[in-house]
């Protein structure tokens, strides 16, 4: 495809945000969500919805064309969320699990939900986990599938950028992504398999539902798909990021990322096939690691130091960066994530910092989360 052809392809972006509502004074999760739904009003309403916990929130945008708009979003949406939390004497906090202890574990009064609770019983009333979901429109799915395809390889260095959930019971796991860890006990969570066509795709996740192991296509909760609710490729790797300048720049470079596999699909580059257990590999070393350690590279063998992995993943997408006008805001906040580190390191410091309180560790988060 010509190159002045793909300067019309502008993917449309837009981020799916999970949040904790958090008692002020204790850090633990307070069963507050459906009071903090009926405080919000207008656009913030519209674009909000209850999880699969009473202390969770999540925040979804517009459809947006740009990052500034994204941004725009982002912060409209939290702040107002914030706002409601606050209110109903919670806080809400962008941390990606359950940092101290959550009383309240059953879920709320939704069939599906009762359904997903009876299925897999004590996996299904784990302490909250939040989420960063990025959508990319591509409403071709079958070019959606052989998207995820070539996207396989670079989601776990997505995964280590996102780090934000290091504690866990009040302590620290040692993970920089608990949450990973925590997801892992479900069936229909991991890395996204190799998928020939999107009729092997649908064909697979029907056998996966006849098999139990799904109770609909919903379910499919690999770290990137086809959209079941939206045309989008949806990257669902990462942590929710504590600050809305983190979440922009994983949006960037997940649409990046998108685009520039678009171009190697049209251009018949076949994707890397990589086996199954080192791609779990990679992922788990991620969710370790985070960006302070190595991680695993899935294209060349090995592991290696995690910020030369994010270069080279910079190196990938940077054509497609200046494409959407973006590498100069991406090059900036990738530089200070190496100065700052991500969530995850950001909260190990406030920890050491204060001789290991917690209690600063939330009012950190919970500044971070408004912030903009």
């Amino acid at each position: 495809m010509a190159s002045s052809s793909r300067e019309q392809d502008r993917l449309t972006l837009g981020v799916e945000e999970e949040f904790l509502l958090l008692d002020p004074e204790t850090g633990e999760s307070l069963p507050v969500a459906e009071q903090v739904l009926d405080a919000l009003s207008g656009t913030a309403r519209t674009q909000s919805r209850q999880e699969f916990r009473h202390s969770m929130l999540e925040m979804v945008t517009p459809v947006c064309t740009d990052l500034t708009q994204l941004r725009e979003h982002l912060i409209t949406l939290r702040r107002a969320a914030a706002e409601a939390a606050s209110a109903a004497g919670a806080r809400l906090v962008a941390v990606g699990a359950t940092p101290v202890c959550e009383a309240h574990l059953t879920v709320p009064d939704e069939q599906r939900y009762h359904a997903m609770s009876r299925r897999f019983g004590p996996v299904a009333h784990d302490p909250a986990v939040c989420g960063c979901h990025v959508h990319v429109g591509v409403p071709d799915r079958e070019l959606a599938v052989q998207v995820c395809n070539h996207l396989r390889p670079w989601l776990p260095v997505v995964q280590a950028l996102t780090a934000n959930s290091p504690l866990y019971d009040g302590r620290d796991t040692g993970h920089n992504s608990w949450r990973s860890m925590q997801l892992e006990r479900w069936p229909s969570i991991g890395p996204t398999p190799h998928f020939e066509s999107v009729a092997d795709y649908d064909a697979t996740v029907q056998e996966l539902i006849t098999a139990g192991i799904m109770l609909d296509a919903a379910m499919v909760y690999w770290y990137a798909r086809p959209s079941t609710r939206y045309p989008t490729v949806e990257v669902r790797v990462g942590d929710v990021c504590p600050s809305v300048e983190d979440t922009v720049l994983v949006a960037a470079l997940v649409r990046a990322l998108v685009v520039t596999m678009i171009d190697r699909v049209r251009d018949g580059v076949p994707p890397v096939r990589i086996r199954d257990c080192l791609v779990a590999a990679a992922h788990w070393r991620a969710a370790h690691d985070g960006i302070d350690g190595v991680l695993v590279d899935l294209l060349g063998g090995g592991a290696r130091p995690a910020w030369e992995l994010v270069d080279e993943l910079l190196d990938t997408v940077t054509p497609a960066l200046a494409r959407y006008d973006d590498l100069d805001l991406v090059l900036r906040q990738v530089d200070r994530l190496r100065r700052e580190g991500t969530g995850a390191t950001r909260q190990r410091r406030v920890m050491a910092g204060t001789d290991g309180d917690v209690q600063a560790v939330l009012q950190h988060l919970i500044a971070q989360t408004v912030a903009g």
